[in-house]
């Protein structure tokens, strides 16, 4: 679990891996701390858990701030891809943390939901880079008039990374947010700031790739998906929509363990 000031990691491992690594990692490896905090922490150790929980509220929170400002100044993709991880699993932790139905429930879910939409954003910076050799953010601009099919899976993958209502990450982050607000209402303030955050450095990704005058000198191959990449993207825009607007499934599927 990415937590501050044990992040670090995070972003290097993104950035030596390859798109199948990164992947893997954000979609499932991530999710392994949150799995050990409901499993043992909570799970077996249920009292020094809500002792130690001020703790991991007060970590959380400068994680959430920290990772969304820290996004912000970065110019690699994968790198602006992780540190919003480091953000969304700050407000994973203080979710399981609030050891009520509510907030775990929504943590639950917004595991789901972040291996989702970060694994499918990943997979987009991967294409990217299989064209052009490069993940850096100035080389990139006006991308929606060369590659429309992939602007249009970028936004809606980047709309659920900010938590749009209707995406599979916005049911997750609001059940979180009423979790909390029962233990403690400004935890549940500073927790609301991470949808802020969020937008603020989605929509500017959005805008820096896909928007404004395509740069012919370092853009050279102007060719959108293939008919391969946008079948392995197609599912996680389906889930991405379909859990958004049909959340119960998955509520049922889990109440049911």
């Amino acid at each position: 679990m990415p937590l501050l000031p044990f992040h670090i990691w995070l972003p290097e491992a993104h950035c030596e891996a390859p798109t199948a690594g990164s992947v893997i990692l954000a979609g499932i490896l991530l999710k392994l701390g949150g799995f050990g905090f409901l499993r043992f922490s909570v799970g077996l150790f249920s009292e020094s858990s809500a002792f130690f929980s001020p703790f991991v509220y007060a970590i959380s929170i400068f994680g959430i701030i920290y990772g969304s400002i820290t996004t912000l100044q970065q110019i690699d993709l994968k790198k602006i891809i992780a540190y919003s991880s480091v953000s969304h699993m700050g407000l994973v932790t203080i979710g399981i943390f609030s050891c009520n139905s509510q907030g775990i429930m929504g943590a639950i879910l917004l595991m789901i939901s972040h291996g989702i939409v970060s694994g499918a954003l990943f997979l987009c910076i991967g294409i990217l880079y299989e064209r052009h050799n490069t993940r850096i953010i100035r080389y990139y601009s006006g991308l929606i008039h060369s590659m429309p099919l992939f602007s249009v899976f970028f936004i809606i993958f980047s709309l659920a990374n900010l938590g749009l209502p209707g995406t599979n990450s916005f049911v997750g982050e609001f059940l979180i947010i009423a979790g909390v607000f029962e233990v403690n209402s400004w935890v549940a303030f500073f927790s609301a700031s991470s949808m802020v955050l969020g937008a603020a450095y989605s929509l500017w990704l959005l805008n820096r790739l896909l928007f404004g005058n395509a740069k012919n000198v370092a853009i050279a191959i102007k060719k959108d998906l293939s008919r391969l990449e946008f079948y392995a993207l197609l599912p996680f825009a389906v889930m991405t929509l379909f859990f958004g607007v049909f959340p119960e499934y998955l509520i049922n599927y889990i109440t049911l363990y």
